[in-house]
């Protein structure tokens, strides 16, 4: 089996962690694995590096500066596999095989990566290769870098671009938990989750793997998350499933847009559970939710709008926040998934100014860390649908 390794800095936060993980290296070469492992800068040393520029230095300078960090990672962890009698070496910026490589304009230069990583890895029957996390070069020899969480984006890229069978990244959590153990009580490992569920729990606030990272993600490539402490590479923790599928879809059937007023909705505890609630208590699904100051709305099957209408006026009647439930039926939505949405800056323009330029009305446009849903008239629901997939062809 080929496995990418990914070690962050708090599992080489000092000698003995960087001991535990050479043991687990060693310990899957010796059991007939090819491994690669990518390295994160010892504990806070980018932090700390920093910190330390209290002067103007320009982006080259910088970056060189706190290349530092994984350069040292590199380093010890080579010497710690060849104190084990493992044969590795280290790569950086700099050397000829180095094997991330950006363009002018700083993005991942996909075609040269994937050469110099395909060459890199024909020899990994032979050493271990180490590799900084985090760092790039460009096509002149510059130190770049790719940006916050780029140690797992590394990782994820080169087993990508390696045919890896596995990337482990190993970190300071047990893996994915139901909640923040810090805060509550009976957080567990949930086993195992979706590359669009822990995407969306990573842009809301989840520091587990990088949102970035898992747009090179294969649904043939395994990726998992361990404690440093499991000592292990090969079980435990997280597993991630599948992988970003880039779609746009107009869904089927029509769909009526139920709106609640009421003062101050959203500074009101438990409104909108007690509206939820009571649509679930009908059979009534929900399939989409936008809220404002003072209004909840609903999109739900057109055939169930006079149900669902039924339902919520008889919430309106008997709270005394709520004033008053209307209901605007005939209404279509266009979906745009894709795992690199967030990333791209400008993306909800780019979906909704060519829609204003025909004079199509867009009644809501709903955004999570993976999607955009964009809510137009039946009417219009072809021609939207057509427009959105010309911006993306």
């Amino acid at each position: 089996m080929r496995v990418v390794a990914k070690f962050g800095g708090t599992s080489l936060g000092n000698g003995d962690r960087v001991n535990r993980a050479a043991d687990s290296i060693a310990a899957a070469v010796g059991a007939g694995h090819e491994v690669a492992v990518v390295a994160s800068a010892m504990g806070s040393t980018t932090d700390f590096l920093l910190d330390a520029i209290t002067f103007e230095a320009d982006e080259r300078d910088e970056a060189e500066i706190v290349s530092m960090g994984e350069r040292t990672s590199v380093r010890m962890l080579k010497a710690a596999l060849g104190a084990r009698g493992v044969d590795a070496e280290f790569l950086e910026p700099g050397r000829e095989d180095w094997p991330v490589i950006t363009d002018a304009h700083g993005e991942v230069d996909v075609e040269e990566s994937r050469r110099r990583t395909k060459t890199l890895a024909d020899r990994m029957d032979v050493n271990v290769p180490v590799i900084t996390g985090f760092l790039a070069q460009d096509h002149d020899g510059n130190v770049t870098t790719l940006g916050r969480g780029g140690s797992d984006t590394t990782a994820v890229m080169m087993g990508n671009y390696m045919d890896a069978d596995e990337v482990v990244i190993v970190t300071d959590v047990e893996g994915v938990m139901t909640g923040d153990p810090r805060v509550v009580e009976g957080a567990r490992n949930v086993g195992e989750i979706t590359v669009d569920e822990l995407r969306n729990l990573s842009f809301r606030g989840a520091e587990v793997v990088a949102p970035s990272a898992l747009s090179y993600k294969t649904g043939d490539m395994d990726v998992r998350v361990v404690h440093y402490q499991h000592g292990d590479l090969l079980t435990g923790g997280t597993s991630i499933e599948g992988q970003f599928q880039n779609l746009i879809d107009l869904r089927e059937g029509k769909l009526s847009c139920i709106t609640v007023a009421g003062r101050a909705i959203r500074n009101s505890p438990g409104v909108l559970a007690e509206l939820a609630s009571a649509l679930g208590d009908a059979k009534v699904n929900i399939d989409c939710v936008a809220s404002g100051m003072d209004s909840v709305t609903f999109y739900v099957d057109d055939e169930l709008s006079e149900q669902a209408e039924t339902v919520l006026h008889d919430a309106v009647v008997e709270d005394d926040i709520l004033s008053s439930v209307t209901v605007d039926n005939d209404i279509a939505v266009v979906r745009v998934t894709g795992g690199e949405l967030p990333a791209e800056s400008g993306i909800l323009n780019e979906i909704v100014a060519p829609l204003h330029d025909v004079h199509i009305t867009v009644h809501d446009l709903v955004t999570s860390a993976t999607s955009v849903a964009v809510f137009v008239d039946w009417a219009d629901r072809e021609r939207t649908l057509e427009i959105i997939q010309e911006q993306f062809k």
